[in-house]
């Protein structure tokens, strides 16, 4: 008698007892830094307060991450459609390690949302959905993926659990549209056509409170932040827990305390950050162009009279024009013959120094001939000697921003000669008094920024003499603020 035919075989059942354990194990660190985001959601949300450089760091590498798991999820379904046909079953064995990476990955970028969401000054209810949304996404991730290949089988309870996810993809992301490109991103430039077809409203400013427009804040100022500003600091989003989308929220102010001090422009943390230069820390609108000037000035002049919201629309004397925000944008028909004729004089040279100075010489637009010159992406490798090459086309050049650059006084002659500047940047450089006593004849100079130089008081009575003059930018210098200076450069001088 076979003696070993009598001993049962018990490895089948400890094989599969080993699988299981394995499966639990594994299920079970997939399913912990998911609860993990959810108890920072939960006790930890966005409260508009910004903190901790590393968390904000670290926080802005989540929608370089979040594509990744979205991927391999929508990616499931495809599987498994396919899978089901013979030729192509053998696709469906892959689809538990896909779930796997969409879990691991969606779990990743909801701990870097979180990090970017909590830090980076947000609130409001577009950024609380959105997380819950990338929170939700990976728990249906992690529940396909323990289901497992006997629950898939049932086939009924799985489709409406991917169905679930592929929804939770949508709508998550759609939030996260409206977070960093506006509320209505999908819907405001749909042409007039199609929007009347599907019958879409246009509500871009339907939740704006609307002031009284006999008032100068209300036919002046709301209509700039509401064009401006409420996509970060509106109902939905509140950065720094500001909304600038009423009077009395603009007047209650953000984390840090009111923004706009009546009476006092100097005072008011609102008209400091319009008028920083673009690339400062603090500068708003933040990854937007800047006010217009006339934007600035109409800011400027209603605090100074008390940013009250029932002074008259006609109680500011000389305020610049109504701002209104055009219903399309039209671009302008360009002349090809025209703009080589503008240019005739001076195209050989500009396309001299191009080729010498790659990237830092441009054409104001495609149909003009004023050009704007940026060496400060050159730093120290630019200075007087490279200015000088400038010579030929001094005339045309109306911006230019030597900032960071080896630039002295021994370039305040060749400046002088840029009579059609209009913005000119000296930040962080050499030049000193002596530059800008040489400024006198350009009278098209509207923006001076000389942050972090050694300029003083001195300049003050030549500054004043430029007739359109908006902003002198004189942070870190030996210009003080509260010292004398000329009355015309009153609310001019911003440190």
């Amino acid at each position: 008698m076979n003696v070993s035919s009598r001993i049962p075989d018990n490895s089948q059942p400890s094989s599969n007892q080993g699988r299981f354990l394995v499966r639990f194990r594994l299920g079970f660190a997939l399913l912990a830094p998911v609860l993990v985001v959810v108890m920072l959601v939960a006790v930890f949300p966005p409260d508009g307060n910004e903190r901790a450089n590393w968390f904000q760091f670290i926080g802005r590498f989540h929608p370089l991450v979040v594509h990744f798991p979205i991927a391999f999820f929508l990616l499931v379904p495809i599987l498994e459609i396919v899978g089901r046909s013979g030729r192509f079953a053998h696709l469906r064995l892959s689809v538990d390690f896909v779930l796997a990476l969409a879990t691991i990955g969606g779990t990743t970028a909801a701990i870097l949302g979180w990090c970017l969401g909590r830090s980076g000054g947000y609130s409001g209810r577009l950024i609380t959905q959105h997380m819950w949304g990338g929170v939700a996404l990976c728990m249906v991730c992690w529940g396909c993926w323990r289901m497992g290949t006997r629950w898939r089988k049932l086939g009924a309870a799985y489709a409406m659990v991917l169905a679930l996810g592929t929804g939770l993809v949508a709508w998550t992301g759609y939030r996260g549209g409206q977070l960093s490109l506006g509320p209505n991103h999908l819907t405001e430039q749909m042409p007039t056509g199609l929007r009347n077809l599907l019958g879409v409203k246009d509500d871009r400013e339907a939740s704006v409170p609307i002031a009284d427009p006999n008032t100068f804040y209300g036919a002046r100022i709301q209509p700039i932040l509401s064009a401006r500003c409420i996509s970060c600091h509106g109902a939905d989003k509140h950065k720094g827990n500001l909304r600038l989308d009423s009077y009395r929220a603009s007047m209650r102010g953000g984390k840090d305390g009111p923004v706009i001090q009546a009476g006092n422009i100097q005072g008011s943390d609102l008209f400091r950050r319009i008028t920083l230069p673009a690339g400062h820390d603090d500068f708003m609108p933040k990854g937007k162009s800047p006010l217009s000037v006339d934007q600035v000035k109409a800011i400027e002049l209603w605090i100074g009279a008390g940013a009250s919201d029932t002074l008259a629309v006609g109680g500011i004397k000389n305020a610049p024009p109504a701002f209104t925000a055009p219903a399309e944008v039209k671009f302008e028909e360009i002349d090809p013959a025209a703009a080589v004729k503008l240019r005739a004089a001076i195209g050989p040279a500009v396309a001299q120094l191009q080729r010498q100075f790659p990237s830092i010489l441009e054409y104001d637009s495609r149909s003009s001939a004023d050009l704007r010159l940026n060496a400060s992406t050159l730093g120290s490798k630019f200075g007087d000697r490279e200015l000088d090459a400038f010579a030929a086309v001094a005339g045309h050049i109306i911006a230019a921003d030597f900032s960071r650059t080896a630039v002295t006084d021994h370039s305040a002659a060749a400046i002088a000669t840029m009579k059609r500047l209009r913005v000119l940047r000296l930040i962080d450089t050499g030049v000193t008094d002596e530059t800008l006593l040489h400024l006198g004849n350009l009278a098209e100079l509207e923006s001076l920024d000389v942050y972090g130089t050694q300029v003083t008081p001195a300049v003050l009575p030549m500054m004043a003499k430029l007739p359109r003059l908006a902003h002198f930018y004189a942070g870190q210098t030996r210009i003080r603020p509260g010292g004398s200076m000329p009355d015309s450069l009153s609310g001019k001088l911003v440190f």
